[in-house]
């Protein structure tokens, strides 16, 4: 997620008072935060879902949803997300 340099603290103060509602939704075994070093308005959440079922009905969640809406406004560039698996 890249976000307006000016609001990269708002990010980061939204994250923290959700973080722990965040991993300890249903099926989440937790999520981190990743900042790049430069530029420092780059950041990337790397969370573990039980399955795409848990994940889905994260993001159907008003948690998930109330969430977006405060942070969507922040961004500098269009969030992009990706599922992957280890291999």
């Amino acid at each position: 997620m890249t976000f307006q340099e000016d609001k990269t603290e708002t990010f980061l103060k939204i994250y923290l008072e959700r973080k722990e509602k965040i991993s300890g939704f249903e099926g989440c075994s937790g999520v981190e935060l990743l900042r790049g070093k430069s530029p420092e308005n780059v950041f990337f959440t790397y969370s573990l879902w039980e399955d795409e079922a848990a994940l889905e009905k994260y993001r159907q969640s008003d948690l998930f949803q109330s969430t977006w809406a405060l942070v969507k406004p922040l961004f500098g560039e269009k969030a992009e997300a990706w599922t992957v698996e280890e291999v």
